[in-house]
């Protein structure tokens, strides 16, 4: 029987096999069974690891190493953010950006204001920071205006996802860079060219067409803790707000410019590193706004300590998840699906350009990673486009960010902490995270290829 099976399909496609069976049975058992996430992403890991051919005896700790790995970060981030956005609840430091984002652009336009602010923020920051940064607006801005969080927050979270996967300075945009021997200017031009239509797409767009589409519950127990009920209260200065929430920005932006304001290796350049990396920044952050919202409006030392005791237990079911997507990434890369995605795309015929797309793409689906997905794309595709003379790197780079952004998943931390923190079902998710980085990706790949045809 094995040997029937075997003449079949070659071992490494029934490893593709394998996987999407997995991705399936995902769907299934959480969107049709119910059954919990957490305990449904860890038996489907563990059960593809074994029939991947991982060990039994090294199956666990290969997805413990996945989970610890992905909760490392994300767990610091999610903690801190939610601090820094409880304490911008409690003062009305959020429902103050939100009065002044409707003042300023009006009700019906708040969708477009929050996929360029998004845009902004986003520009030197990691997705789920941004995310983080940003989400306590969201909600303000959607109760003001009476509107789906759908139509305010998928703006939000596409202008963050186009940035994080197509422009520079992000990690794996300046790894594709380096492997393409792209102008780092000429790159950011050319995204910024392919990057703001997307976004505006993918956000604005449509929301406005799937936000009717998708009944969200009533009760979002997540949003009752970024929400002040007192109407009438004293709301702090926009000003003092903004210099709040736009710090860990600022900090992580001097981060990455570190290397041009000081010599590498000296104390300057060292100290900008530190104070520039993503849960150092959120941590000074979350310290100033306990003075700039906390004790410079009034409450005391026990009410910061309860704030931010209390806002961490609604976000433990959110890093458990996350957490598990992380678990079931490191199972498919150790089984070797992603060994076997290099393989089959090296055999295909295609442009350095759409190869550089399908590569990441199918290494996004795989392995649930926009940074892995690109960055090991660009080392792939590098060699060939280079051998070939490739004459527009800088499109190479974007076209390898777009693939890596496509058909965010249940492997994926992302689509996790969109779901709960949209309080969407996992069907919700797929039709409206899933749809929205499946567009960004198709979009900036046509938006490409059209410059490309024309220099």
């Amino acid at each position: 029987m094995d040997a029937f099976f075997s003449t079949l399909l070659t071992p490494g496609q029934w490893l593709l096999v394998y996987a999407a069976i997995s991705i399936i049975a995902l769907i299934l058992l959480i969107a049709r069974y119910r059954l919990n996430p957490f305990i449904t992403l860890t038996l489907v890991s563990l059960g593809l690891g074994l029939m991947a051919g991982i060990p039994a005896k090294d199956v666990v700790f290969v997805y413990e190493a996945g989970v610890g790995k992905t909760l490392g970060h994300i767990a610091l981030v999610v903690a801190l953010g939610t601090m820094l956005g409880k304490m911008m609840a409690e003062s009305g430091g959020a429902e103050q950006i939100a009065r002044t984002m409707i003042r300023l652009f009006g009700e019906k336009n708040v969708h477009w204001a929050m996929v360029f602010i998004a845009f902004l923020v986003g520009f030197p920051i990691f997705f789920e920071v941004g995310f983080v940064l940003l989400i306590p607006i969201a909600f303000n801005v959607a109760r003001r205006t009476g509107t789906s969080m759908l139509l305010v927050g998928l703006p939000m979270v596409a202008g963050l996802s186009v940035v994080h996967g197509l422009v520079p300075p992000h990690p794996a945009a300046m790894i594709a860079v380096g492997e393409y021997q792209a102008n780092v200017g000429r790159t950011i031009f050319f995204a910024l060219i392919v990057g703001i239509p997307t976004a505006i797409i993918a956000g604005p767009i449509f929301a406005k067409w799937i936000a009717p589409k998708i009944q969200l519950p009533a009760h979002n127990p997540l949003e009752e803790q970024f929400i002040h009920a007192d109407a009438e209260r004293q709301l702090p200065g926009f000003g003092i707000t903004l210099f709040t929430i736009m710090l860990p920005v600022v900090l992580m932006l001097l981060g990455g410019w570190a290397d041009l304001i000081a010599e590498r290796g000296t104390r300057l350049n060292d100290f900008l590193l530190f104070i520039g990396n993503s849960v150092v920044a959120l941590l000074i952050a979350t310290l100033v706004s306990f003075y700039t919202l906390g004790l410079a409006r009034g409450f005391n030392r026990d009410s910061i300590l309860k704030f931010s005791h209390d806002c961490l237990a609604p976000t433990a079911g959110i890093t458990l998840l996350v957490g598990a997507g992380g678990g079931l990434n490191r199972i498919l890369v150790e089984a070797g699906i992603a060994k076997e995605i290099v393989t089959f795309s090296s055999d295909m015929a295609l442009t350095p350009l759409m190869m550089g797309w399908l590569v990441a793409a199918l290494m996004r689906i795989a392995t649930g990673s926009a940074t892995v997905a690109m960055s090991t794309a660009a080392g792939i595709v590098a060699p060939i486009a280079l051998a070939a003379g490739y004459p527009h790197p800088e499109l190479l780079v974007i076209a390898t960010g777009a693939g890596s952004l496509i058909l965010s998943h249940v492997n994926d931390g992302g689509f996790w902490l969109i779901k709960e923190y949209f309080n969407m079902t996992v069907t919700q998710t797929l039709k409206t995270w899933t749809v929205l980085e499946t567009i960004i990706s198709f979009v900036a790949l046509a938006f490409v290829s059209l410059l490309a045809a024309v220099m």
